[in-house]
């Protein structure tokens, strides 16, 4: 068989890619000096009366290629400036680079992800300098995001919160960062708010509605949310006049957690028959018979639920109908927050409350930009008939 001969192919690559590099190198040099002879009108050391400039040395800089990282010999000219088209091209390269790296963060993407990529695309990965520039432009941006003065006016506005972990002092604790949409008066959605806030308890929602009011958020015809005790007992301080919609959705919960597992099915389709009737005075009639059903099925506990809770669902009925479907659930900001904690889930606990806002308004920011915010949510001419409606009772 005679001798058999291996290769290893990890030296073959990196023998490879270091002739490569080299060769980048070596390339990127000589037409530096190229463009220094050209600028001067003379080679170096060349005696000319014709030259235009004069050598003073080189400094050196290094550049990012796709070979990998190389040594540039930059020449210092007197008389005339080096400009190299060489360094611009690939400068610019660098900034869209940059911009590329700070999209894939605000849309999600881990940082050590971002790494990677980098290294596949440039032969070398991004130095931790360069990721906290970078951490520290992409929340100069967030901020100036997360503030800017709201100048229309929203008809509902969804709010919610998302619990995350946070390092605290060797501890690991739970921070929470609150969120808003609000539906313009176009009929698209927007979101119009997110912060932080350390519990979801009335002090927290009251220093967001603060802020939302502060930013120009005034008449707001409807809050659809969970019963937080907190939030319910905060929109009336900053936003009298406004109606309240506890979501239907988590209000059907709240009652099963009361309801034996064999039941759940049964109860639900009750519970969808109130909220099925064509008006108001028929679902808090449904409402009273539904309670009297629970209670001859030995359910006390979720019929006293139903008999108390039920009306602060029906808000919604004071609207156009076409809107209801989508008024009396918060259907639509709770997938958002699903998909934000898919993302955070693998981070695990951030090291400090701003870097959970930071990533939460990123990926929010993200979504604000997409296709999400084009859609029409809503046809708000039906509010002109109930504007007129509401303003004659």
């Amino acid at each position: 068989m005679g001798k058999i001969i291996e290769i290893n192919e990890q030296e073959v690559k990196d023998h490879l890619g270091n002739f490569v590099r080299e060769t980048v190198e070596e390339t990127l040099n000589a037409m530096l000096e190229a463009e220094a002879e050209q600028l001067c009108n003379a080679q170096k050391h060349e005696r000319s009366s014709e030259r235009t400039g004069y050598r003073a040395g080189h400094y050196d800089r290094k550049l990012l290629t796709k070979a990998g990282e190389v040594n540039l010999q930059v020449p210092k000219l007197k008389k005339v400036t080096f400009e190299t088209a060489i360094i611009e091209r690939y400068k610019r390269r660098e900034i869209s680079v940059e911009e590329a790296m700070v999209e894939m963060y605000l849309a999600g993407v881990s940082v050590r992800r971002v790494e990677d990529i980098t290294e596949a695309l440039w032969g070398a990965k991004v130095s931790p300098g360069t990721i906290s520039n970078l951490n520290k432009k992409i929340y100069e941006e967030i901020e100036k995001w997360r503030n800017l003065p709201l100048k229309q006016r929203y008809t509902y506005v969804y709010l919610d919160g998302i619990w995350m972990k946070r390092s605290w002092a060797g501890e690991v604790r739970n921070v929470s960062v609150l969120v808003a949409i609000g539906v313009n008066q176009d009929g698209f959605r927007e979101i119009i708010g997110v912060a932080e806030g350390t519990k979801e308890d009335k002090d927290s929602w009251q220093r967001f509605l603060r802020y939302l009011k502060g930013r120009g958020l005034e008449t707001v015809e409807m809050f659809i949310s969970d019963k937080s005790l907190g939030l319910v007992e905060a929109i009336p301080e900053f936003f009298p006049d406004s109606r309240w919609q506890r979501c239907v959705v988590h209000f059907y919960r709240n009652v099963f957690s009361f309801v034996p597992q064999g039941k759940v099915k049964a109860v639900a389709t009750m519970l969808k028959a109130i909220h099925a009737q064509e008006n108001l005075e028929e679902a808090v009639r449904k409402k009273d018979q539904i309670a009297k059903k629970l209670i001859e099925m030995k359910l006390s506990k979720a019929a006293e639920i139903v008999r108390e809770g039920a009306l602060e669902t029906f808000s919604y009925y004071y609207f156009p109908v076409e809107h209801w479907k989508r008024i009396r659930t918060n259907n639509g900001l709770e997938r958002i927050m699903r998909e934000i904690r898919r993302r955070t889930r693998v981070i695990g606990s951030f090291p400090d409350g701003e870097s959970a806002l930071m990533l939460v308004a990123a990926r929010l920011r993200h979504i604000s930009n997409s296709t999400w915010s084009e859609r029409k949510y809503l046809n708000m001419d039906l509010m002109i008939e109930y504007d007129h409606d509401h303003q004659a009772s």
